[in-house]
């Protein structure tokens, strides 16, 4: 070890002297006496690993204040919100990592009245004795797709390994290669059939699968034929695929149960918008299939959920499963789903309540002078290093739904000629309430198609904050609301 380094660690601050700082800043009537101590100990360990590595950084200097800082910093984390609001300003309607659908009014206000109280989760109020919990949903859910039952668990592939685990655990399923499909976080559907029990049996090639593929491959062993939406890309070209009615009549003919993954799942048809066509839930129903599993949080716009509808004889078989009960739903997800499942019960005015859909259905014009909005208000900030404009662009539905749709858009974009646009949207991204854009040809972009009216208070006052840190003074400004001047970005 070298000298300067033995140094370094001699002069490591006791744990009593740090500790004793933190209570005479009030921090120890805030937090445990453990916590305080585990965050001296940390801040003091940090000191001596950054002595021994030979790390240069003036916050790792061994003194109490610096120790007592580290602490501070560590206790003040803890309590504040890691997950907490952002404004998407990305033009990704439906962002996998900014929590896809945001909920509306009335599923809030459903999640705050039986969050805070207590509820008929599991209890029927007529019969006075226990209930299923997936009672509360199973009407609507039947009433809006005209299926004969429904089932509700957490996600969907949850429902897809569910079904499939109750339907074909130790026999075959029958899958398109071309529907092997790999979701978000790197699932994929024959992990999923795998971890199910059921043994995969592809059919086709990756573009073309035949009718004649599916009834070759129908054995004894044979549980479940399934087919995948893949909602999340498509195959153009020189490409076929069986329908879903044929496959369900092939399923009647020889007694196997057909299964209809849809992914996102749409209750209303996208194509009277101009969009793409998109199979909805209903019409998917009434092709006589089995079972249709999809999910709440993408173009239903609602929580994250994994639904399940179809025959009663199957979903009851389903319900009994022992693996249901690990895979259930909790009360305030049930809470969300029940509020937002009833803006569907007058269909044409789903889009004006579910703001998914009012991002996905709202027409240029509307977008364009939301755009303008923003842009006036940017402007009376007065700031000559801040340059905004309006340009052309294109959104996103993300979330692995409508992957050919492209939404026309006026994007408002940013150059600061103080900042490169890295370090500008690093900077947006730790305001109070992050702003998270995108960058494209050196301008930060933000798109009004993911930002509603009442967050255009929220980007001004973020953006006065930039203008303010550059405006009091030329040189680097310390603690202004957490805004950090990176060189890194």
């Amino acid at each position: 070890m070298k000298s300067d380094a033995k140094e370094v660690l001699r002069l490591l601050p006791k744990m009593d002297e740090v500790i004793r700082l933190l209570e005479e800043a009030g921090l120890t009537g805030r937090f445990s006496r453990h916590l305080v101590v585990e965050a001296c100990r940390s801040a003091v360990d940090r000191m001596r690993k950054a002595a021994i590595e030979g790390e240069r950084d003036p916050a790792l200097n061994p003194s109490v204040e610096s120790a007592a800082e580290l602490a501070r910093a560590r206790l003040e984390k803890l309590a504040s919100p890691s997950l907490r609001r952002v404004v998407n300003a990305t033009g990704i309607i439906l962002h996998t990592n900014l929590g896809r659908a945001p909920l509306c009014e009335e599923a809030l206000e459903q999640i705050v009245s039986v969050g805070k109280n207590y509820s008929n989760l599991e209890f029927d109020l007529d019969k006075g004795k226990r209930g299923l919990r997936y009672d509360h949903v199973r009407d609507i859910l039947c009433a809006l797709t005209g299926a004969e039952d429904a089932l509700v668990v957490n996600n969907n592939a949850a429902a897809v390994l569910l079904v499939l685990n109750t339907l074909a655990e130790g026999k075959e399923a029958i899958v398109s290669r071309g529907e092997l499909i790999e979701i978000g976080g790197e699932f994929r559907i024959p992990e999923v059939m795998q971890k199910s029990g059921s043994i995969l049996i592809e059919v086709g090639t990756t573009n073309r699968t035949h009718f004649s593929d599916y009834v070759h491959a129908i054995g004894d062993n044979t549980g479940v034929i399934l087919k995948v939406h893949t909602s999340n890309f498509r195959t153009v070209g020189f490409t076929e695929e069986v329908e879903l009615r044929v496959l369900v009549e092939l399923g009647r003919q020889q007694g196997i149960p057909v299964v209809n993954d849809l992914g996102s799942g749409c209750f209303v048809d996208l194509e009277q918008f101009g969009l793409v066509h998109e199979p909805t839930v209903q019409k998917v129903v009434c092709s006589g299939v089995d079972v249709v599993t999809f999910s709440g949080d993408k173009l239903l716009g609602g929580p994250q959920a994994g639904i399940i509808v179809g025959r009663k004889e199957i979903i009851l078989k389903i319900k009994k499963n022992p693996l249901n009960r690990a895979l259930r739903i909790d009360k305030l997800t049930l809470a969300a789903l029940e509020a937002t499942l009833k803006q569907y019960l007058v269909i044409e005015e789903a889009p004006m309540h579910l703001r998914v859909l009012r991002a996905l259905t709202a027409p240029l014009e509307e977008i364009q002078a939301r755009a303008e909005t923003l842009l006036a208000r940017l402007r009376e900030l007065s700031d000559d290093r801040f340059a905004f404009s309006l340009k052309k662009g294109i959104s996103l539905a993300g979330g692995g739904s409508l992957p050919t749709q492209e939404f026309p858009t006026v994007v408002v974009a940013i150059r600061a000629g103080h900042l490169s646009a890295n370090r500008l949207e690093a900077k947006l991204r730790r305001l109070p309430v992050p702003i998270v854009g995108r960058i494209y040809d050196e301008e930060v972009l933000l798109d009004p198609r993911t930002v509603s009216d009442d967050e255009i208070p929220l980007v001004m006052e973020g953006f006065t904050l930039l203008v303010q840190e550059h405006s009091e003074s030329s040189a680097p400004q310390k603690g202004l609301v957490g805004i950090e001047d990176d060189e890194k970005g």
